[in-house]
């Protein structure tokens, strides 16, 4: 997963070590990609524990070779359908139409409302990062 994250070129990368412990302790709530023996894209979620039937898409990655091939969609749709989701989640910056694309997709699979909210506001990065809004779809029963 650092690879393809490292490889990418547009995601904040996680230490190796972030992702390797996200794999082991939240493994029911991310996903990995693979093709011919390697690993091509991976969603990093994980339940917050005030909101338990809500997932939290904390990052996602498809290798560039794979992209447009559905792969993201097909990740976030195993972990929905798999799990007791009611609603999912994710921060994404106004800049990722991909991202967007992406889970506006979900939406209108699932016939649910995607709304958006402040999120985390571009004053609260210490490093100059640039704001992520909260993005929000529901319900996906």
């Amino acid at each position: 997963m650092w690879t393809v994250a490292k490889d990418g070129g547009e995601l904040d990368l996680n230490s190796s070590y972030a992702y390797l412990m996200m794999a082991r302790d939240f493994s029911a709530t991310c996903r990995v990609a693979v093709s011919g023996n390697e690993i091509v894209g991976y969603v990093l979620g994980y339940s917050p524990p005030e909101r338990p039937s809500h997932l939290f898409v904390w990052q996602v990655a498809v290798r560039d070779d794979q992209r447009g091939r559905g792969v993201a969609a097909h990740m976030i749709e195993h972990l929905i359908a798999t799990g007791d989701v009611d609603a999912l989640e994710a921060t994404v910056e106004k800049t990722n139409d991909a991202s967007r694309a992406l889970f506006a997709s979900i939406a209108r699979k699932h016939d649910a409302q995607l709304s958006w909210s402040e999120g985390i506001p571009t004053e609260h990065f210490p490093d100059g990062h640039a704001g992520e809004p909260l993005l929000q779809i529901k319900p996906l029963r």
